[in-house]
């Protein structure tokens, strides 16, 4: 007896959470044999984006920057913070949930014997959906590592590689020359590669090399510099200049904003930009979850920072957002990180801990947590309380906090996404109103 195929978006990913017995399984091998099947191409220029941190807000910022320049973009990005159809967006818009429906049944009749993991389905489905669109570009944010990650089976017109740090080191290596040399694996020959990492690992400046990749590197094929009030891209033969700030906050941000341009310039005869579609795309760029700062009574921060450097990051933004009595911490995150290490970057900031359960079975538990976050804190014992889910976490912490104080909301896109479930919270404090 055959089962009825699946007919709407939850139960196609259903269905393609139970095919493979794991969650991951790293080999391009099976991907590019279904895409090759599904006869998927790409007419339309393709930017490939790998890195350790950094590749939203790029795949953001490169989005925004060619839209503003009038031309028609997709996006695909991962994971999600609250719905699945978050991750394929046309126009700066999430796709319907519908639209996607048979693109899944497309490779699921193309797969035939091949089991594919989950992400790997999803990839293909959305790979053909927006290599059928009307689109003048296309963008792909690169999973875990670049090597053997499903989106490495398209041929990408410019691959950008954003920072290069310590995460997911039982897949990808214990180092960042490991780590590197599985995120350049996303280069092609003859090709441009934009590398936005100040101090790249040699095993990619390497690969490049042996590849014959046209390899754009900081600091030497493309600069930023400013001072408080603007900034400044240059590179080869092209300057831009009086840019403002990119909207999407943090020290950070600027090293992404220079890559992102860099691989829109590899792209210039085929995609011209204006200086003015520059200036608009970085000053309006929009990206949950990114050192978001959502005003309000306790001020709210939300960011999916989840490894060592990310949260070194949130932490230097933390500490020049100006003086807050109390500091409020959400957290939740995925016991394959290093609880410890991370939370050592931020505890100095923080008076207040809310330790959330999350929804995945990678999650740490709330007494791992707890464990981590009194390691980290060491003689100076914090104040711990648990929760259930984020929500019910941050709802304890609005309670507690006063009016001046802040909430940090931290840890995983689990984290951020379980506050963000039911719209985007406006927080009042109880001593108002």
């Amino acid at each position: 007896m055959t089962t009825a195929a699946p007919t709407n978006l939850p139960d196609w990913l259903a269905h393609c959470a139970r095919l493979h017995p794991k969650t991951m399984d790293l080999s391009l091998e099976r991907t590019a044999e279904v895409a090759r099947r599904l006869g998927i191409s790409f007419a339309m220029p393709l930017i490939s984006v790998a890195g350790t941190n950094g590749k939203g807000s790029s795949c953001a910022m490169i989005e925004s920057v060619a839209r503003h320049a009038g031309y028609r973009v997709g996006l695909y990005q991962k994971p999600e913070l609250v719905h699945f159809e978050e991750r394929c967006r046309i126009n700066g818009e999430a796709v319907a949930a519908d639209e996607l429906v048979p693109h899944f049944a497309a490779v699921e009749a193309a797969r035939g014997e091949l089991l594919l993991t989950q992400f790997e389905f999803s990839t293909l489905a959305i790979a053909r959906l927006l290599s059928q669109a009307a689109l003048d570009l296309v963008i792909l944010e690169v999973g875990l590592g670049g090597r053997f990650d499903a989106v490495n089976a398209f041929d990408a017109d410019v691959a950008l590689i954003t920072s290069i740090a310590l995460d997911h080191t039982e897949w990808l290596g214990d180092n960042r020359e490991a780590i590197g040399f599985e995120k350049a694996g996303i280069m092609r020959a003859g090709r441009p590669v934009v590398v936005s990492d100040p101090q790249p690992p040699q095993s990619m400046i390497d690969h490049a090399a042996a590849l014959g990749a046209d390899l754009w590197l900081l600091g030497r094929d493309f600069n930023v510099a400013g001072d408080k009030l603007q900034w400044g891209w240059s590179g080869r033969g092209r300057r831009y200049t009086g840019l403002a700030y990119p909207a999407l906050r943090g020290a950070n941000q600027l090293l992404n904003a220079g890559g992102a341009i860099a691989a829109l310039e590899a792209l210039r005869d085929r995609l011209p930009l204006t200086a003015q579609a520059v200036r608009n795309g970085l000053a309006m760029v929009e990206l949950p979850g990114r050192f978001q700062i959502v005003p309000g009574q306790p001020t709210l921060v939300l960011d999916v920072a989840h490894n060592p450097q990310a949260v070194a990051a949130l932490a230097l933004n933390l500490d020049q957002m100006g003086f807050y009595p109390q500091t409020h911490a959400v957290f939740g995150a995925m016991r394959d990180k290093a609880l410890v290490e991370l939370l050592g970057h931020i505890a100095p900031l923080v008076e207040h801990w809310y330790l959330s359960e999350l929804p995945s079975p990678r999650a740490a538990s709330l007494a791992e947590l707890a464990d981590a976050v009194r390691a980290a804190c060491g003689a100076r014992q914090p104040s711990i309380t648990l929760h259930a889910n984020p929500a019910a976490a941050l709802q304890a912490a609005a309670g507690a906090a006063d009016p001046a104080d802040r909430i940090v909301v931290f840890g995983s896109f689990y984290t951020v996404g379980g506050v963000l479930k039911d719209g985007l919270p406006r927080l009042a404090a109880r001593h108002l109103g």
